[in-house]
């Protein structure tokens, strides 16, 4: 039993680990399902998590911190768009200036405002988002359900339940609702559906924007959910993992939730063992191996080497 529950926590932090990358690929996936590549993800991650922990810490609200981190990342996202769409500039090399504008900017605000090094300073429980625990209708015992209802399905951050959420959410207006309709035109056939009376760069304008908006919960999730404030550079990386989770996923809400899943697990099954709570598999898988994984999953998704690639007809191409 104390094997299973040990799994039980695995799947759990599993759970946790994948959340911000799920918010971020779901981002992604908005954005390029309407034509617009989105390598940026990394850096309005890592805004979205300064500006949650900095408002959070000034003003005591979780809420007011989540509320920046998304009107931050809608803003820069309404860069990338005026870049991309607007001025038809490469998408790629927007992505990676707002990258790179993002570590210089946060660094130092944090240096400037809060004079710790880069970071914020560590936030209390009320203002961190709060977690949510099941009603009480199963017991506390060593059963398998018990240990499943209370240890891996309840008291998660309330976002963790958000994403998934996000997750059928988006797979409903993506299939039945015009908007989602008229985006996948704009990535697919956006000549088409210029001809149908729509603008195009509007609809591309709005998805761009609406995927930053949703990368802010990713970056809030880390500083004031997972978190307790923000560090420099927090991200490492994970706005590439879940870039990569977008294209391994195959540009589909249910692909892209399990590819991060899968990122997720990884991510866990390293922090576990450098805990020594599987030292039998420790003795069979380096800890090194698991933990560079994802980052060369990544690589290999990036450069075509896995999957047979299922991106819009015309993602990163600009409007003629």
């Amino acid at each position: 039993m104390d094997s299973t529950f040990s799994w039980i926590l695995l799947f759990d932090a599993s759970l946790r680990l994948a959340t911000p990358l799920m918010f971020a690929a779901l981002a992604g996936f908005v954005s390029e399902r309407a034509g617009v590549m989105d390598i940026g993800l990394e850096g309005k991650m890592l805004l979205g998590a300064f500006a949650a922990a900095t408002i959070a810490s000034v003003t005591g609200s979780a809420w007011q911190g989540v509320l920046a981190a998304i009107v931050i990342t809608g803003c820069f996202s309404l860069l990338h768009a005026f870049a991309c769409i607007t001025h038809k500039g490469d998408h790629v090399v927007s992505g990676l200036a707002i990258n790179l504008l993002a570590v210089a900017i946060t660094a130092l605000l944090a240096q400037r405002i809060f004079v710790q090094g880069g970071m914020t300073p560590i936030l209390s429980d009320e203002q961190r988002l709060p977690t949510i625990e099941f009603p009480n209708i199963i017991t506390h015992d060593d059963s398998l359900l018990s240990q499943i209802y209370w240890y891996l399905l309840s008291g998660h951050n309330i976002l963790v339940y958000l994403a998934f959420i996000a997750v059928f959410l988006t797979i409903y207006l993506m299939k039945y609702s015009t908007w989602g309709i008229v985006v996948l035109a704009a990535g697919d056939n956006p000549t088409a559906l210029k001809r149908a009376g729509f603008s195009v760069s509007k609809i591309r304008y709005m998805a761009v924007v609406v995927g930053g908006c949703i990368c802010g919960l990713a970056g809030a999730f880390l500083s004031i959910g997972h978190g307790a404030g923000f560090v420099e550079n927090m991200t490492v990386g994970k706005g590439f993992i879940a870039l990569a989770a977008l294209i391994f996923g195959r540009w589909h809400p249910i692909g892209v939730m399990l590819s991060c899943l899968f990122f997720g697990f990884l991510e866990a099954l390293a922090i576990r063992l450098q805990e020594s709570r599987f030292s039998d598999v420790d003795s069979v898988i380096p800890i090194q191996l698991l933990e560079i994984t994802p980052y060369v999953l990544t690589l290999c998704v990036l450069a075509g080497v896995i999957g047979k690639s299922a991106a819009p007809a015309t993602l990163g191409k600009p409007m003629r």
